[in-house]
Parts: C-alpha cells; sequence; structure tokens
C-alpha cells in the first residue's frame, strides 16, 4: 500500500478536498455574503496564528536544556522580519529556518 503511485494518489485527493473547501465559501455565498462570515474571514487568521504560536512554545523550558534561547531567538527573527518586509512566508520560513539551524548546529 506504500507504492509512489498510492502515495501521489493520496496527496491529490487531500489537494483536491483542501481546495474545495476553500472555495466552497466563494461558491455558496456568491453575491450576499453573510456577515458573520466576513466577520469569521477577518478575525480567523489571527486566532489560528495565536493557537500555532502557544502550541510550538508549550513544551520549552527555561529552566534546562538550551533554556529556550533557539526558540526566543526565532520568534524574535519572525518578528522583526514580519515588521521590516510584512511577508508571512517569509517570516515563517526564515524563523524555522533559523530555528532548525540553532538547535542542529549550536545547541
Amino acid at each position: 500500500m506504500s507504492s509512489p503511485g498510492y502515495s501521489l494518489l493520496l496527496v491529490a485527493v487531500i489537494a483536491a478536498v483542501t481546495a474545495l473547501i476553500r472555495f466552497l465559501p466563494f461558491l455558496v455565498f456568491r453575491k450576499n455574503t453573510p456577515k458573520v462570515v466576513l466577520y469569521l474571514g477577518e478575525v480567523l487568521p489571527y486566532a489560528i496564528m495565536g493557537m500555532l504560536v502557544v502550541y510550538c512554545l508549550k513544551n520549552v523550558s527555561f529552566v534546562s536544556g538550551s533554556y529556550g534561547i533557539p526558540e526566543a531567538l526565532s520568534v524574535l527573527l519572525v518578528i522583526l522580519l514580519h515588521k521590516w518586509k510584512h511577508n508571512t512566508l517569509l517570516s515563517i520560513a526564515a524563523g524555522t529556518a533559523c530555528y532548525m539551524a540553532l538547535v542542529q548546529l549550536v545547541f
């Protein structure tokens, strides 16, 4: 069951379902989008990012190991890059690369 064809089909189905879920509100609400949907479209991205930050930092120990230094430096880099360039993808990619480099090469 782990042949390349099966894996490719699995990824294709997951991508199609994800795209369908994302485009479905635009297809359903072509003319009159309810105010609650517009409100959720404004607030949910910030709420999801906040939840991701909490999830990523929930097991950081400031009293042992690397004392949370890689995490703190990576979060600082993400904040500074986002304030400077206003590019979410760049900020997240650079923060992830910084964290991985620090964990693998320094700490």
